[in-house]
């Protein structure tokens, strides 16, 4: 099931202890293996030209359910692939380019193999981000 990890839903949740969380600088990862909620990390995707790309998120809305939602505001691209890259089948959001921690994940609706000389990109709009 998709959601916080662990280690956040954990800082969360220390907020009603009185501890604070920082924002973050958001970088959207992509996994061939999704992570759970039971903290397994899943597997991102390495090499071959793939690195984490910067996210910017829009405001809050309401979703259908009373759910919060937000979307990412820019175009992503991730490549272009030197070699083929392994089948993406969920992103991640992290708060580091690179090591960080996996704050929030998500299936893609359509998995997605990037091949040598492509690029993988988000239009606007199309990762989103719920709580409820």
């Amino acid at each position: 099931m998709p959601g916080k990890s662990q280690s956040y839903s954990d800082a969360v949740l220390n907020v009603l202890r009185g501890t604070s969380i920082t924002g973050v600088s958001p970088y959207l990862g992509l996994f061939s293996v999704a992570p759970a909620d039971d903290s397994s990390a899943g597997t991102e995707l390495a090499g071959n030209g793939y690195a984490r790309q910067a996210i910017v998120f829009g405001a809050p809305v309401t979703d259908t359910g009373n759910l919060r939602k937000i979307a990412n505001t820019n175009n992503i691209q991730f490549g272009p692939a030197s070699a083929d890259w392994p089948q993406a089948v969920a992103f991640g959001v992290f708060d580091a380019q690179s090591n960080g921690n996996l704050l929030y994940w998500n299936t893609l609706a359509t998995p997605k193999t990037i091949q040598q000389g492509d690029f993988g990109q988000f239009a606007p709009g199309s990762l989103i981000v719920e709580e409820d």
